[in-house]
C-alpha cells in the first residue's frame, strides 16, 4: 500500500504487507574499490553507477505501484467483503479478530489489543496487517480479545481478505516458514559480506561464486516473502471466487479489479526484493 516508507521488518511480522522501497540501512560511500580499480575501474566504476540508479528508482516505481493499489476501486461492496471474511474463517478454521478501521474506532481498537499508533496509518487508507501472535493483557483476554488480529481501512475492506490469506498460511508448515523468514532476510548482505571472505580466494584476482552472484543471492534471501505475499492474495481472491460461483453475493462482484490491486501490493514486494539484492551488491563491492 502507499505508505510505504514504513520498514516491514517490525516486530509484527506481517505488519506492512505492501512495502515501497525499503531502506536497508546499506548505503556505502561509492569510492572504488582499490583491488577492483587494478583490474578495470571503468568497468568498476560503471557497476556502481548502474546500482546507485536502481537504488534511487526503485521508490519512486514501489510508490507508483502503491498509489495505483490505494486509488483503486473496490472489487465489490464491503458487505460482500464481510460474507468473504466469515467463510474463510470458517473455512479455515481462523480464530482471528477481524476489524475495518477508520478515524472513529481506531483509538478504542489500539488501546484494547495494545497496537499503539500502528492503526494510525490503516484509519487513513494506507496500510493493512495481519497479526498472529499479539501479547494481551489479562484485561484484553478477559474480554474475549484473540491474540491473532486482521485490521484493514473501512475505506478500503477488500485488502482483508489477504490479511486472511496470511492467517491461512500461518496454519500451514510451509507457509509459516515462508513467513518467518523475512525477519531474516534483511541481514542477507552483511551474511552475504560475511560469507564471501571465508571462502577461499582465487589466486588470479577473479572473484568467487558469492561476489559474482551476490545481487541474485540478496534477491534470493527476499523470494520466500514474495513467494508468501502472492500465496495470501492468492487466497484472498480463491475465497471470493468460491462465493460467487456459489451464489452467496449480492450486486456487482469484478474479481478483475481484485486481482488488479493484489498485483500491484505484490510489484511492491518484488521491487523490495531487487533493492535487496541490490544492497547485497554494493555491499561487497565496498568491502571488496
Amino acid at each position: 500500500m502507499n505508505p510505504i516508507s514504513y520498514n516491514p521488518y517490525s516486530s509484527y511480522n506481517n505488519y506492512y504487507p505492501y512495502p515501497s522501497y525499503v531502506d536497508y540501512g546499506y548505503a556505502p560511500q561509492y569510492q572504488q574499490p582499490q583491488q577492483a580499480q587494478e583490474e578495470n575501474p571503468a568497468k568498476t566504476v560503471g557497476l556502481v553507477a548502474l546500482l546507485q540508479a536502481i537504488a534511487m528508482a526503485l521508490p519512486k516505481i514501489s510508490n507508483y505501484f502503491s498509489a495505483k493499489l490505494m486509488a483503486g476501486k473496490e472489487y465489490t461492496s464491503a458487505e460482500n467483503v464481510e460474507k468473504v471474511v466469515d467463510y474463510m474463517k470458517k473455512k479455515n478454521n481462523l480464530n482471528v479478530d477481524v476489524h475495518f478501521i477508520n478515524e472513529a474506532n481506531k483509538n478504542n481498537i489500539s488501546r484494547a489489543y495494545g497496537l499503539g499508533n500502528s492503526l494510525d496509518v490503516v484509519a487513513k487508507g494506507e496500510n493493512a496487517f495481519y497479526v498472529d501472535n499479539l501479547n494481551l493483557s489479562q484485561e484484553a483476554k478477559n474480554a474475549g480479545l484473540k491474540s491473532k488480529i486482521a485490521v484493514a481501512p473501512s475505506s478500503k475492506p477488500s485488502l482483508i481478505q489477504h490479511e486472511l490469506g496470511h492467517g491461512i498460511n500461518a496454519t500451514k508448515k510451509f507457509t509459516k516458514l515462508l513467513q518467518k523468514s523475512r525477519r531474516y532476510s534483511v541481514y542477507a548482505p552483511v551474511a552475504l559480506l560475511l560469507a564471501s571472505k571465508i571462502m577461499p580466494q582465487k589466486e588470479n584476482g577473479q572473484q568467487n561464486f558469492i561476489q559474482r552472484n551476490a545481487g541474485i543471492l540478496g534477491f534470493a534471501a527476499f523470494l520466500p516473502t514474495i513467494i508468501e505475499e502472492g500465496l495470501a492474495s492468492f487466497k484472498g481472491i480463491k475465497s471470493a471466487k468460491e462465493m460467487l460461483k456459489k451464489g452467496l453475493l449480492k450486486g456487482p462482484v469484478k474479481l478483475n479489479i481484485l486481482k488488479r490491486n493484489y498485483a500491484f501490493a505484490l510489484a511492491t514486494y518484488i521491487l523490495a526484493g531487487i533493492g535487496l539484492g541490490v544492497a547485497s551488491k554494493q555491499t561487497i563491492i565496498e568491502n571488496s
